[in-house]
C-alpha cells in the first residue's frame, strides 16, 4: 500500500504511528482550552462557539465531543480534489467514556468521486481500523466542493445506514464555497425522518415524501461539542 503523509496540515507537534498499515499523523492537542457547543449558528459566518445560546443539551442522545481541528484538518486533505470539483468523504471514529463519545479518529478511505457523490472502497479497511483500535462508528464527514451545505437524498441514505447503528452518528458537510453556511453537522430526525429512510428503496438523487407535521427530514445537531484539547488522529488510506 503507497505511504503519504500530509504533514503540513499539523501546525503542532505531530508524531507518526504505526498501529495501522496506511500512515496515520496523530495531532496531540495542550489541555489548556474550554469545551465549547457546535451551535447552528457557529456554522455560518461569524459565527460563535458559545455555550451561551440557550439551547438545551439532549436528554436522549449521548454528547458527541470532536476535536478543534477536524474540520480544518479534513478540508486541507480534500483540498485537490475540491480544487477540482470532487467530493471527498471520511469516516468519524469514537471511543465512549462515561456517557459521552469522542471521536479521535478520522479515516480518509479509497474512494470514487464525483462534484455531486462520494462512494467509499474497501471498506473492509475501515473496519479493520475500528476493530483495532474498538472505535465506534459515529458518523461521517464529506464536502460539497460547489454546492450549499445541505443533505442530499443520497446524503440521507448514507447517513441513515450509520444512524441506525449508533443513534448519535452525525454527518458533518463542509461547503466552502457556501458564503451563507460553510459547514453543517446534521442527523435524521427521529422517529419522522428515520422512518421515512427506512422505507425509501429508491436510490440516486429522488425526492423524500414530506413529515405529516411539517418539520425537517433533517436537524442540526445540538450535542455536538468542539473540544480543542482531544487528541486527533487520521489515518488517510488513499
Amino acid at each position: 500500500m503507497a505511504v503519504s503523509c500530509y504533514w503540513q496540515i499539523f501546525v503542532h507537534s505531530v508524531t507518526q504511528s504505526s498501529t495501522t498499515p496506511a500512515i496515520s499523523c496523530v495531532h496531540v492537542a495542550p489541555h489548556v482550552a474550554e469545551v465549547s457547543r457546535i451551535t447552528d449558528a457557529d456554522s455560518r459566518p461569524g459565527g460563535s462557539n458559545s455555550l451561551g445560546d440557550g439551547l438545551a443539551a439532549s436528554t436522549v442522545l449521548k454528547d458527541v465531543h470532536i476535536s478543534a481541528r477536524l474540520l480544518d484538518d479534513f478540508l486541507e486533505l480534500a483540498r485537490d480534489n475540491t480544487n477540482n470539483d470532487l467530493e471527498t468523504c471520511g469516516v468519524l471514529g469514537a471511543f465512549l467514556k462515561e456517557g459521552t463519545f469522542y471521536v479521535t479518529t478520522l479515516i480518509i478511505p479509497k474512494q470514487e468521486s464525483t462534484s455531486g457523490s462520494c462512494q467509499a472502497l474497501n471498506e473492509e479497511e475501515i473496519f479493520a481500523i475500528q476493530n483495532e483500535q474498538s472505535l465506534f462508528p459515529v458518523g461521517w464527514i464529506h464536502t460539497h466542493p460547489s454546492q450549499s451545505c445541505f443533505m442530499s437524498s443520497i446524503d440521507l441514505h448514507t447517513q441513515y445506514s450509520y444512524q441506525v447503528m449508533v443513534p448519535e452518528a452525525v454527518a458533518i458537510v463542509m461547503a466552502p464555497t457556501d458564503n451563507s453556511r460553510s459547514y453543517g453537522i446534521f442527523r435524521i430526525s427521529d422517529p419522522g425522518g428515520m422512518s421515512i429512510l427506512s422505507q425509501c428503496q429508491e436510490d440516486g438523487f429522488h425526492p423524500h415524501r414530506e413529515l405529516i407535521d411539517g418539520s425537517s427530514i433533517y436537524e442540526s445537531c445540538s450535542n455536538v461539542y468542539i473540544n480543542p484539547n482531544l487528541r486527533l488522529e487520521i489515518c488517510d488510506l488513499r
